[in-house]
């Protein structure tokens, strides 16, 4: 059950960042989850490196709010790395 969670809170968080950095269109539901699977295993080493209390396995507005912050964050560095 905890994996199906993570799926839709991943697809969730990449969804929303994908809408904060003007992606929507172009990525898929599978490539939203990808991104905010990532996304929330970035934004969670980042919480933990400046002094924010990691994220639980509940589920929690928290956790949906790191998970964007990490996924804006992937984006950020594929459009670095992709931008020709």
């Amino acid at each position: 059950m905890n994996w199906i969670v993570s799926i839709i809170v991943g697809a969730l968080a990449g969804w929303i960042a994908s809408m904060i950095m003007n992606k929507d269109q172009s990525m898929g539901a599978f490539a939203n989850i990808i991104v905010g699977i990532i996304g929330g295993a970035i934004g969670n080493f980042i919480a933990t490196q400046v002094g924010v209390a990691p994220v639980g396995r509940e589920f929690s507005i928290g956790g949906i709010a790191i998970s964007v912050l990490g996924a804006v964050i992937l984006l950020w560095i594929i459009g670095l790395v992709t931008r020709k």
